[in-house]
């Protein structure tokens, strides 16, 4: 196995991407960059290059493909691309693909479901099915791949996957529990398998913008919190987490709105947005928190319970844990939040070291010695999950 992948993460006006090669076991990155304000005035390129300074410009991208182009041509005359060193595949960490395969060859029909799944994920499934039609208009050859976040969690037991529906909307219609952040999840377990080897039940913590937690028993996860959509589970930045749906019915009846307008709300404008009255980043909350706000301290209240129950949840399912790994942008950046859901736990064997929570820079340890749980700080690598499982599906031959 011996090529380049190029992993897009795909936003809605922005386009992240990583390049990687790939050869054998050996994996070396060789660039990595932003295109944003996709779409928008004031639009902006960003391309990093081992060893060189960041090279950062202005300019206007009308669309995704317009970003597509402007990368491809930069990269091929940076030489990390081109003749002698072609792109293997493009690999996209693709989000809701409901049944289909956990990676595939992007085609229509792979297309056509992710467009009829987008209701469930109104902030994912467009962006990508837009860019990846993009990127097959782009005069090119190369593989188009898509690696499902959905995939980690196909381990999960059947009584983690379904909900109390009537079963024919599981079985006709896919209503079911997928989970996401499934790179971020597999990452973990593959490095600290490489950090603990002994260590055989973990509980991965990526805690961010979007956030989920997963018990992993042997590399493989048994129980998620996110369920058929991204938008279910802990709280998010701006999007609700779990909420009983007569909810929705209430505030249909007492405000006369409609049922999408509403949904709509609990997709963008709800999660810790909405309840603390802030952008909804953590670092604002936890600002507006110092100064009094209460409806801040609540927020954070709310967070901090949420992620603590899941917690609880899964120490149960595995019969304890080994580890506890936080990750992810607030996981690996917060040293009061993690203090906050560590907080009183001795009793199930987790027990922080202050000093080094507060210290933690990077890839850290950080319980106490008298810990029988080890407790991470750990940063995740979603792009070469992707760009790992990409090579393989196409070194199997199955594209």
């Amino acid at each position: 196995m011996d090529m380049k992948i190029l992993v897009a993460n795909i936003g809605s006006t922005s386009f992240k991407f990583r390049l990687f090669q790939i050869t054998g076991q050996q994996e070396q990155e060789l660039a990595s960059g932003l295109a944003d304000r996709i779409g928008e005035a004031g639009g902006a390129l960003k391309l990093q290059l081992p060893g060189q300074a960041e090279w950062s410009g202005e300019m206007g991208f009308a669309d995704h493909g317009a970003a597509i182009r402007c990368v491809l041509d930069r990269l091929t005359k940076a030489g990390v691309i081109g003749p002698a060193g072609r792109l293997g595949a493009v690999a996209f960490k693709a989000v809701v693909g409901g049944e289909l395969p956990d990676v595939t060859r992007v085609d229509e029909a792979v297309l056509d479901e992710m467009e009829r799944l987008a209701p469930v994920a109104p902030a994912h499934n467009p962006p990508y099915v837009a860019a990846m039609r993009m990127f097959r208009q782009v005069p090119t050859d190369v593989p188009l791949v898509a690696c499902f976040e959905m995939g980690f969690h196909r381990t999960n037991p059947p009584r983690r996957r379904w909900y109390a529906v009537p079963a024919d909307w599981a079985e006709r219609y896919g209503v079911r529990r997928y989970g996401y952040h499934g790179a971020s999840h597999r990452y973990i377990a593959w490095r600290l398998g490489r950090l603990q080897p002994e260590a055989r039940r973990l509980i991965s913590c990526h805690l961010g913008g979007s956030s989920s937690l997963c018990a992993i028993r042997d590399g493989r996860s048994v129980a998620t919190s996110m369920g058929l959509s991204p938008q279910s589970g802990l709280p998010q930045s701006n999007r609700v987490g779990d909420c009983d749906v007569y909810a929705l019915k209430l505030m249909m009846s007492q405000t006369g709105r409609n049922f999408d307008d509403l949904l709509e709300e609990l997709g963008t404008r709800g999660g810790l947005a909405g309840l603390s009255g802030t952008s909804g980043d953590m670092r604002d909350i936890q600002g507006a928190a110092a100064k009094g706000d209460p409806r801040a301290k609540l927020t954070l209240e709310v967070f901090v319970t949420a992620v603590r129950d899941y917690l609880g949840a899964y120490l149960v399912e595995l019969g304890g844990t080994d580890a506890v790994v936080f990750t992810g942008g607030i996981g690996e950046n917060n040293p009061s939040l993690r203090a906050a859901v560590c907080k009183g736990l001795q009793f199930v064997g987790i027990a922080l070291d202050g000093a080094k929570n507060r210290s933690a820079k990077g890839e850290a340890r950080i319980d106490s010695g008298e810990s029988p749980v080890a407790i991470w700080v750990m940063p995740t690598n979603e792009e070469l999950i992707v760009a790992r499982q990409a090579a393989e599906f196409l070194a199997g031959g199955k594209a």
